[in-house]
């Protein structure tokens, strides 16, 4: 009974890992999409100040052209994104029965408290570590049954037995002695024993593997964890930067001081450096609730 919880418990946590991959990455889809959605109105907003400045004579119509152009394959981008979106929402449904996908924030986790905590903590609760262990317990319980059968001894009856006699009978006693032969022998029980030791082995290997894993995957949690909140500071430099220089070169290009493609290469970059950041912080949260699973936590 203890065993089958501990697989139902298993299975459980299992299917809550589908669940956190899932969700961080419509998560991930959705924040992507959402910048495209607003480098796409930014670039509508670049392009028609180009048709009015083109008709004003400041600009060439093949600045407009360009411009339009840069504004399609940002509105083609934006379609591609939530189409991918939409199939992962639906995937989402298929799997949790859920319409609505919950909303994540990887600022919600503490790091450096929960990695310190994760450090000292044990997976011994671990639903995949508490089978393991039960399985192990069971193939150990079987082998001594068998021992038990196997050095069953011969017993020794004595039967007595009194007849009480009817009238003008004599009385009649009589004594009766037995030997009971188990049928358990060593010779029966051999092979017996033999399966039992080799579930026995098989359990405690498997077993020992499991806690080897359980604290594999604790310790590579950890490092993506660190290494995600090293890459998401850098990223955050460098995002900020790309967007001042976009700034810069936006206001440059309204002052007539700089072309048009010079802005569109610095918007592009930008942008990239926007989704880069974006998928960092996705990367950051995944990485916690890969850890939360690798401890047996539930969502």
């Amino acid at each position: 009974m203890e065993l089958a919880h501990a697989a139902t418990s298993a299975g459980r946590l299992h299917y809550a890992g589908l669940v956190r991959e899932a969700a961080w990455a419509i998560t991930g889809q959705r924040l992507e999409a959402d910048l495209a959605e607003t480098q796409t109105r930014y670039l509508q907003q670049l392009a028609d100040d180009v048709d009015r400045r083109v008709k004003a004579g400041d600009l060439a119509h093949a600045d407009a052209l360009a411009a339009r152009s840069e504004v399609l394959a940002s509105q083609s981008a934006l379609l591609g994104m939530r189409q991918r979106q939409t199939a992962s929402e639906a995937q989402w449904t298929t799997l949790t029965g859920l319409v609505q996908v919950p909303r994540l924030f990887w600022q919600e986790y503490k790091s450096d408290t929960e990695v310190n905590q994760a450090t000292a903590a044990s997976i011994e609760d671990h639903p995949d570590n508490r089978v393991a262990a039960l399985s192990a317990q069971r193939a150990r319980k079987r082998l001594d049954a068998v021992a038990v059968t196997r050095r069953e001894p011969t017993e020794l009856l004595l039967r007595i037995r009194q007849d009480t006699p009817g009238r003008g009978e004599q009385a009649q006693n009589s004594i009766g002695i037995g030997v009971r032969i188990p049928l358990g022998t060593a010779g029966r029980n051999l092979p017996l024993q033999a399966a039992a030791l080799s579930e026995l082995d098989v359990a405690q290997t498997a077993e020992l593997r499991t806690t080897e894993r359980l604290a594999a995957e604790v310790a590579m949690a950890q490092a993506a964890i660190r290494s995600a909140e090293q890459q998401l500071d850098a990223e955050r430099q460098r995002t900020a930067l790309l967007r001042e220089r976009a700034d810069l070169i936006s206001q440059s290009f309204k002052a007539g001081e700089t072309p048009l493609p010079e802005l569109l290469r610095a918007l592009s970059a930008a942008a990239q450096a926007d989704t880069s950041l974006a998928r960092q912080q996705v990367t950051l949260g995944l990485a916690h609730a890969r850890l939360q699973q690798a401890f047996g936590t539930l969502p």
